[in-house]
């Protein structure tokens, strides 16, 4: 079992879509028994839900996010990962300070669809922001996907 981590600030906005979309994309393409998504934040808030914006974005796209539950990162979940993807670059010098022997594995989630871009927080922003930020993941889940594949070795 090849395991994902996707890791973002609060783990409450950018992390719970991206693990949505992937987790569509694990089932899709009949890997649900050969590749495990799971996500953490660098600063959250153990226990919160997901955003109301976040929820909305998935619901918008036929994905129910509401069982939700942040999570701070920890060694186990970092050092248990096969592949660990950030949203932006403040997340990957995290991983660097906190956990350098990880920084082999981590990468830009938009690093997988060839392209070398944050993520931008829609925390605290409008619907609109994050239906801008669901697109985006879901834009470099969707050209990424073999990327991913190929770098977990699954």
């Amino acid at each position: 079992m090849k395991r994902l981590l996707i890791l973002c600030t609060g783990n409450i906005c950018r992390t719970p879509m991206a693990v949505a979309l992937l987790r569509q994309q694990v089932t899709a393409a009949g890997r649900h028994e050969q590749i495990v998504v799971d996500s953490a934040g660098t600063y959250a808030v153990n226990g919160a839900p997901a955003s109301q914006g976040s929820r909305q974005a998935m619901a918008a796209r036929g994905l129910d996010i509401s069982e939700h539950v942040a999570k701070q990162a920890t060694a186990a979940l970092v050092r248990e990962a096969d592949l660990i993807l950030v949203m932006e670059e403040a997340h990957r010098r995290s991983i660097f300070h906190t956990w350098p022997q990880a920084l082999a594995k981590t990468f830009l989630l938009s690093e997988m669809a060839g392209a070398h871009n944050d993520v931008t927080d829609p925390y605290g922003g409008t619907q609109g922001d994050y239906d801008r930020a669901a697109a985006l993941i879901e834009r470099y889940v969707q050209q990424g996907w073999p990327e991913i594949v190929r770098r977990l070795g699954a």
